[in-house]
């Protein structure tokens, strides 16, 4: 099995006016006439780049990539202290998605998400089940309270030093509380200087704790400075409200899922977004199948993404 499809590139490309002054980028690929698919990105706020394209064969598929409100080359950009994300939520994504839909003309659809991706697939396609086809996920994530404190405060038992840094970047007498709240409001101070500390430590920290397996390297887009900035406001304003939604709800919907067939892929060292988010879905979900990738941790490596192309083959018409 190759490692990716070969790269293609987009046939079709526009914005479009979601409302509330948002216009989101999105593209198309492959065959025009093949199965609809959609990739939703991490982060929140890391956009969709190209290689998400080669997951399908473009002979066979009629792939979309979006960027989600406020990054990538959706505009306002998130980037910009001056944009406001009070219309940046899970239910603003998911009637952004269905508008897209419409207006590309498609019944429904594969979802591909990966890390907050999950999340908001997992979301759209329990309130717009007629909308999805079948779900491909991988580094499986709800965005609940437990897990965003397990990120933001647990995790230092695995990286202690790293994490005495990631919280003492804040002012003192907010340590013992929400670190996701502290680092939201630094991103939000008048003063630059603080807001781009609290986004290259916040990024420092994202970039440790999925560091668990071997090989792992720095990702080079931290080393952007406005990539910094987009990415830390958008994962803090989400996580601070435990993605919008009702605490352990996805889970507890899972049965909305009926019918739609599933593959879950997850790394057994992914320390960061432990496996028993995906093992407990896959138990909720009947008609969902888990993939226990052994050697890899957060994201897409080597098995992973052999997972990932088995499956979309698998669906392919």
């Amino acid at each position: 099995m190759p490692e990716r499809y070969p790269p293609v590139e987009p046939y079709d490309h526009g914005m479009l006016d979601v409302g509330d002054g948002h216009r989101v980028y999105w593209e198309v690929g492959g065959n025009p006439d093949g199965k609809p698919a959609v990739v939703l990105h991490g982060g929140p706020g890391s956009g969709a780049g190209p290689a998400w394209r080669q997951l399908f064969d473009p002979a066979a598929y009629r792939v979309v990539l979006l960027d989600q409100r406020g990054c990538g080359r959706s505009t306002p950009d998130a980037a910009d202290p001056a944009t406001s994300l009070e219309t940046n939520t899970t239910a603003h994504l998911i009637a952004d998605l269905e508008l897209l839909r419409r207006h590309l003309g498609v019944e429904a659809w594969l979802v591909l998400g990966g890390s907050w991706g999950v999340t908001l697939a997992l979301a759209y396609a329990q309130q717009h089940p007629s909308s999805v086809s079948e779900l491909v996920l991988f580094s499986v994530t709800n965005t609940t309270r437990r897990e965003v404190d397990w990120v933001t405060r647990d995790m230092g038992r695995v990286f202690p030093q790293e994490w005495e840094r990631f919280r003492d970047a804040v002012p003192e007498d907010e340590r013992e509380g929400s670190l996701v709240d502290a680092y939201a409001r630094m991103l939000a101070d008048p003063d630059p200087a603080v807001r781009e500390r609290a986004a290259r430590e916040w990024c420092r920290w994202e970039d440790t704790h999925v560091g668990t397996h071997p090989g792992h390297a720095p990702d080079p887009r931290y080393e952007d400075p406005a990539f910094r900035m987009r990415f830390a406001r958008l994962v803090t304003h989400y996580w601070r409200h435990a993605a919008f939604l009702e605490d352990g709800a996805l889970l507890r919907d899972a049965g909305k899922l009926a019918g739609i067939p599933g593959v879950l892929v997850h790394g057994r060292l992914d320390i960061s977004g432990p496996p028993d988010t995906a093992w407990n879905l896959a138990r909720a979900w009947p008609d969902a199948e888990l993939v226990l990738v052994g050697d890899e941790g957060h994201g897409a490596g080597l098995t992973t993404t052999r997972a990932l192309l088995a499956a979309t083959d698998r669906f392919r018409p």
